[in-house]
């Protein structure tokens, strides 16, 4: 699986292209939004969420529109401005969640859709997921999905997690809680801190 930054230096235009096919799809009158219901039924109105490599922010400028106060974190300056300009009412800032540190202690939920964790370089996942541990308040929750093939098999990323002080609080194979199985091919993983 190649990083986000590999597919730009391959393709400039990708980012202007997957920031249309969004449009395209939500024009066509699809639900893309079941992320953010889930988010949004795991906590109450106003609450803190990260939005960690959060796109042209669907998902982030979904919850800001129900009331909760939502930072979205990508690392592409294309998709941020999409987001910028289709949810003024969240924050959108340009970072990358495997480099630059989060917050400490201020979210509430930390949301990680969108197969991101595929997209991070391997010798940046480890930081990554210690960004988002850390970033947690106390009591929060990170919901973190991505796709199989993708680069990171699911053992090593529960270990990765486990290893950056998360509990593995509920294991799902979609965003509509489906049991998961050692056969599915998607992980949305609940987690906690540790304590």
């Amino acid at each position: 699986m190649h990083t986000w930054t590999e597919i730009l230096a391959r393709n400039p235009q990708h980012s202007q292209q997957y920031a249309e096919r969004w449009r395209r799809i939500a024009a066509s009158g699809k639900d893309i939004f079941g992320e953010a219901r889930l988010i949004d039924a795991l906590v109450p109105r106003q609450a803190r969420i990260l939005d960690a490599g959060c796109g042209t922010g669907r998902i982030g400028g979904w919850l800001a529109r129900r009331g909760h106060r939502v930072h979205g974190v990508d690392l592409d300056p294309v998709l941020i401005d999409y987001a910028r300009q289709d949810y003024p009412e969240a924050t959108w800032e340009v970072g990358d969640i495997g480099v630059d540190p989060l917050p400490r202690e201020e979210y509430d939920v930390v949301v990680c859709a969108g197969n991101v964790m595929g997209f991070i370089a391997p010798k940046q996942r480890e930081a990554a997921v210690r960004n988002i541990a850390q970033a947690l308040a106390p009591g929060g929750r990170a919901a973190v999905g991505f796709g199989a093939g993708r680069g990171w098999e699911f053992p090593d990323f529960l270990d990765t997690c486990r290893g950056a002080g998360l509990a593995v609080e509920q294991r799902y194979s979609t965003w509509d809680l489906r049991p998961f199985t050692e056969d599915s091919e998607f992980l949305v993983a609940l987690l906690t801190p540790r304590s």
